[in-house]
Formats: structure tokens, C-alpha cells, sequence
């Protein structure tokens, strides 16, 4: 029996409108969970890159992906597991002003966890982190005692550490 893992997807296509949509369906049909999405422009011009992270079997991951080739605007898709990507999340952390002042245990937070202090207003300030979601699950965890007002955290982003041909590809589909 095929064991779940997970898998991050890439997907190069047309920016079009509904592509979104009909991508989720694919996996809403199968009743599996997108646990990450990301979607930005690729390295070529006009060429956009989806980022899904999911947790499927080997035999589920390669038939999707050939669903989601079947999508006209659909260049290309790839699936990779952790140890060919190098991966990263970012995420934002809303805090009350009065910690900054009152409570030196913070200080020693964010110079333990390579956050950054992006904003400080009167009545609160922002912490960013970026790094893998270990990471910033634990510590959400250490400011939760501190109240957090405010949290967001973004998709999974990947590259990958092998050379991917879709460069060839994408650059002939430029021209």
C-alpha cells in the first residue's frame, strides 16, 4: 500500500481568470486538502507559478498532476518532496506596544528566532519570521502566552534543488 507524504506542487501557467477554481476542484473532487497555496509570477514574463502543498499517496499525486496538465492554460506541473525543494513560509505577528517595554522576555524572543521588528506604532508593533512551519508554529506558541492579536501566515514557497527544464520550456513558450 502507497503510504501519504507530502508533496509540493508547481504548476506554470497562463494568468487566467477561473484557473484557480478549477485547479481546487481537481483536488475537492479527490476530498484532498490544499494544506498551502501560493500564487505569483514565475521567472519568465506573463508565466504565473501556483505553489500547493499537499499530503497524498505517490499513485494520487501522479494522476492529479495529470488532471491538472489536461487545464488549457497549464504549462507545465511538477511534484517534488521536501528533500528536493528548499522551502520556506513567512509569516506576521500583531503584538501589544506594552510588551516591547514591559517585558524583557520578548527582546530575548525575537533575538532567539531571527524575527524582525517590521512596525512599531503606539499601541502595537509586528514581528516577521520567515522559515519552516516547525519553526513558526513554535513560535506562535511561545508569543501565545503573551497575546497575539493578530496572526497571518503565508504558503508554502519552494524551489527546487535540481535543474528543472521548465525554463526550456517556458522560454520557448515566450517566444
Amino acid at each position: 500500500m502507497d503510504t501519504k507524504k507530502t508533496y509540493t506542487v508547481s504548476i506554470y501557467t497562463e494568468n487566467n481568470i477561473g484557473l484557480l477554481n478549477r485547479i481546487s476542484a481537481i483536488f475537492q473532487r479527490r476530498h484532498i486538502n490544499i494544506e498551502s497555496l501560493n500564487i505569483s509570477k514565475s521567472e519568465i514574463k506573463s508565466v504565473s507559478r501556483f505553489t500547493l502543498l499537499v499530503k497524498v499517496t505517490e499513485d494520487q499525486i501522479k494522476k492529479i498532476i495529470g488532471q491538472i496538465e489536461k487545464q488549457v492554460e497549464v504549462i507545465k506541473a511538477y511534484y517534488h518532496l521536501d528533500e528536493e525543494t528548499i522551502y520556506q513560509e513567512s509569516c506576521l505577528f500583531k503584538l501589544s506596544a506594552d510588551l516591547l517595554i514591559d517585558n524583557d522576555e520578548i527582546q530575548q524572543i525575537i533575538n532567539n528566532n531571527t524575527t524582525k521588528v517590521i512596525n512599531i506604532q503606539k499601541d502595537f508593533f509586528v514581528l516577521e519570521k520567515s522559515g519552516n512551519k516547525e519553526d513558526i508554529e513554535k513560535l506562535y506558541h511561545t508569543l501565545e502566552k503573551h497575546g497575539i492579536m493578530q496572526f497571518v501566515r503565508s504558503g508554502r514557497i519552494a524551489i527546487t534543488k535540481d535543474k528543472m527544464e521548465i525554463s526550456t520550456i517556458l522560454a520557448s513558450y515566450n517566444n
